[in-house]
């Protein structure tokens, strides 16, 4: 098959380059790099460097493709606070350009890639894709719209459309920016660094964190999957992490004590989310097979940034 995949060099989106090529299929990255950076695709992966909202660009892309990825967002919840109009710029008007040039171009399926945040504060978990929305960030709300705007444009269209709403991503090689940075990586750096490690809130909030290569493979089970059209389908660990636990688990790896504080004037989200995660493994014959403590580790091993600062946590401690 022959895929494009708009946001391909981000951290998801690069990982599913990288896995579709090596299985044999062709595959174009579009990314403006904004956050991304291409140095990590595959050679073998076309990468053109564009906005998503060009809609001429998107024709060019388009040509010969089975099947769209669309990964092209702005990411960041609180970036989002701070930057309402970007996010809705790119995460909605982003999608309604790569839907109009996908029916222009006569492609017959898109997987968008949602995320969990789109749920906001819910009593009842795990939380399943029949949830009512409740949105709590401009990022949330930009989710939900492009989720309606694939679904309306691909229905008028005859454009086959699958919402797949990503949970907490994590793997080797997650970005790591300045400030906003998702939180293992950024727990993983202050670890190891020998510093403070920093928790915002009072440790007890919870995520459902996912590893990079299960996503992979939901993602490509999404591309074949039969029967699914106009689905929106959880995908998450299933697992339930708070963020004292987390450390706990990178306490266990590095083999050393942090010293943790406890930021309560930090913004900490939503409570509690985890994922209901029964519809993926009914329609995309899906489950995760990487728990925390394994990814991880995986981290520790395969990315480059943290293995010298490992090495010497574990020789500290001997």
């Amino acid at each position: 098959m022959n895929f494009l995949i708009t946001g391909g060099a981000g951290f998801i989106g690069k990982a599913l380059a990288n896995h579709l090529v090596n299985a044999g299929h062709g595959v174009r990255v579009l990314d403006d790099l904004s956050a991304g950076e291409n140095s990590g695709l595959d050679p073998r992966v076309v990468f053109t460097r564009g906005d998503v909202r060009d809609i001429p660009k998107l024709w060019g892309q388009l040509r010969d493709t089975d099947c769209v990825y669309h990964l092209a967002a702005r990411v960041s919840v609180p970036e989002s606070i701070l930057y309402p109009v970007e996010y809705n710029a790119v995460n909605v008007g982003g999608t309604v350009a790569l839907m109009t040039a996908m029916r222009d171009a006569g492609v017959r399926r898109v997987i968008l890639a949602s995320s969990g945040a789109a749920y906001g504060e819910q009593l009842h978990q795990p939380v399943s894709e029949n949830a009512v929305m409740r949105p709590a960030s401009p990022y949330a709300v930009s989710k939900i719209s492009a989720e309606y705007y694939v679904q309306a444009i691909g229905a008028l269209w005859k454009i086959e459309s699958v919402v797949l709403r990503i949970f907490n991503a994590y793997g080797p090689h997650q970005q790591l920016p300045p400030s906003h940075a998702p939180v293992i990586p950024r727990f993983l750096k202050q670890a190891l660094s020998g510093g403070s490690l920093v928790v915002f809130g009072n440790g007890k909030q919870s995520r459902d964190f996912v590893y990079i290569s299960d996503v992979v493979r939901a993602l490509e089970r999404a591309a074949i999957a039969q029967n699914i059209d106009q689905a929106c389908i959880n995908i998450g660990s299933g697992v339930d992490t708070t963020m004292t636990q987390l450390v706990d688990e990178i306490e266990a790896l590095i083999g050393t004590r942090v010293h943790r504080l406890y930021n309560d004037e930090e913004g900490s989200g939503v409570s509690r989310l985890v994922a209901d995660i029964s519809l993926a493994s009914k329609l995309l014959d899906w489950s995760p097979r990487v728990a925390l403590r394994e990814g991880l580790a995986q981290i520790l091993k395969l990315d480059p940034r943290f293995q010298s600062r490992n090495t010497q946590s574990h020789a500290a401690t001997h």
